[in-house]
């Protein structure tokens, strides 16, 4: 926070402007008296699920369960403090929070609740360092309480809120587009990969109803080699180095996204060639910690050019005779999900045996129709992609705005 208090405002902790409290929970919480009214209960996932307004719960109390928790009015601010720890949001429900929230009780007319929500949002980072130990990991009221608050005067106040709104107006814009998109291209993927492109005559097959010209054969008639990962101890990673591909990597959708922390040593990378891959291959995961398996055999292309290292559970496959951009588009359909499903082993660490995944079988149309039907879903990841770059922007941009506003670098006209 900066030293420099600007003319005007004011430096208070949290627990000067407010009495902060925890929520709280009818007990035994499985008692069905509880439940079943019209008062929502909120949960840490339905905060998470939400951005800057809590519009909804998945769970809701009886009148009986009510008098157990802690109502919110409509349009106060809480703050998650176990779990997922830190997370600002504006109540815009009738809804009560159990304890795993702290909310601020007392807190003046003075002082603006957008502007107390883009506050508290701000300090999310600080928050989560705060992270007291235990399974969860949790805040208390007393680190909260703590918190030093620059506060500018009320219309100020109103002012930064209203500029921070507009961004997040123009956020919200973008990712309505781009769930509009995706909500098309899932449409358009059922009807490609069912019907294709101007059939008038259909067959029954193995994968279900598809163009008589159509073809059914396994993954593994299309693939000439697939390259397993390699296990990586702790002390193989490093800042710097060679490129790794790590499980988590490969996303639903079929997109590749690393962090800072996937690189290893160049010494591991040169004990460990055989599992080194360009972007001649595709790459895939067939195993997973989470029990439905989102990213198994979800398959993704690899467009960096050099080599990069496979971590244990990825692979890499090199394939012939498929158009690769039609591949990786089918392993992103929903009948293809569902057929990884069911070849799923095990039930803490899911997985698939690597035979089982190349017998899967898949819809096979003619190679000039294969590349229509991917060039038509890339046509759409492309504009996805430009607004997810559109949207990481525009929050670039809020997250400095906030910095600059919050601590009054830059002064806004409240009148």
């Amino acid at each position: 926070m900066s030293s420099h208090l600007p003319q005007g405002w004011k430096l208070k902790s949290v627990g000067e402007l407010s009495n902060v409290k925890r929520g709280a929970s009818p007990r035994p919480i499985k008692d069905a008296k509880w439940w079943g009214g019209n008062t929502g209960w909120v949960r840490i996932s339905d905060v998470t699920s939400s951005r800057k307004y809590l519009k909804n719960t998945t769970q809701y109390l009886s009148d009986e369960g009510v008098t157990k928790s802690v109502k919110i009015d409509k349009g106060e601010v809480v703050l998650t403090i176990c779990a997922t720890i830190g997370r600002a949001i504006i109540i815009s429900v009738d809804a009560c929070i159990h304890d795993g929230f702290v909310w601020f009780d007392k807190l003046g007319n003075s002082i603006n609740r957008e502007f107390w929500y883009y506050f508290l949002a701000s300090k999310e980072d600080f928050f989560k360092a705060q992270r007291q130990s235990g399974t969860q990991g949790n805040l208390n009221t007393s680190i909260v309480s703590d918190v030093l608050c620059m506060l500018p005067p009320l219309p100020e106040q109103q002012k930064i809120a209203k500029i921070l709104t507009s961004v997040d107006e123009v956020i919200e814009k973008t990712r309505a587009k781009i769930d509009k998109l995706k909500h098309l291209k899932k449409g358009i993927m059922q009807e490609l990969l069912t019907n294709g492109i101007g059939h008038t005559e259909f067959k029954d097959s193995p994968v279900g109803r598809i163009p008589a010209e159509w073809e059914v054969k396994p993954i593994g008639d299309f693939v000439n080699s697939m390259v397993g990962g390699a296990p990586l101890r702790p002390s193989d990673f490093s800042d710097e180095g060679v490129r790794v591909i790590p499980k988590k990597a490969v996303q639903f959708g079929g997109e590749l996204i690393f962090d800072k922390k996937t690189f290893c040593t160049t010494d591991f990378a040169d004990k460990n060639r055989k599992n080194i891959v360009s972007s001649e291959y595709l790459i895939t995961t067939l195993r997973d910690l989470v029990p439905t398996g989102p990213t198994i055999g979800v398959i993704g292309e690899l467009l960096e050019s050099g080599g990069l290292i496979l971590a244990q559970g990825v692979y890499g496959l090199r394939t012939h005779g498929i158009d690769r951009k039609y591949l990786v588009q089918l392993s992103n359909s929903d009948w293809y999900r569902k057929e990884m499903r069911k070849v799923f082993v095990g039930s803490t660490q899911v997985h698939i045996r690597n035979q089982e995944f190349l017998d899967i079988l898949i819809p096979i149309p003619p190679i000039n129709e294969q590349k229509a039907i991917s060039d038509t879903l890339n046509s759409i990841d492309i504009k996805v992609r430009g607004l997810i770059a559109k949207s990481s922007s525009t929050e670039r941009i809020k997250k400095a705005l906030m910095q600059d506003l919050l601590t009054g670098n830059v002064r806004v006209n409240g009148d």
